[in-house]
């Protein structure tokens, strides 16, 4: 499943756009939710964050492993 938006996100922003659109979340996410949830948030996002990173590093090896 492709997400549009993220996709153009990372198409048309440069490196130092995305970043500061990402602060930008991250500002928003902890002026909008108390700070005792803020931990929790965190670190399901870090969670999503090395999932991807899990999926994409076990595609990849797949492949290579194929391709020989």
């Amino acid at each position: 499943m492709r997400i549009p938006f993220v996709a153009q996100i990372g198409a048309n922003m440069r490196s130092c756009e995305l970043v500061t659109l990402i602060t930008a979340i991250a500002c928003s996410i902890s002026q909008c939710y108390p700070s005792e949830e803020l931990p929790v948030i965190a670190a399901i996002l870090t969670q999503l964050g090395d999932t991807l990173g899990t999926i994409i590093a076990q595609e990849e090896f797949c492949n290579e492993i194929t391709e020989k």
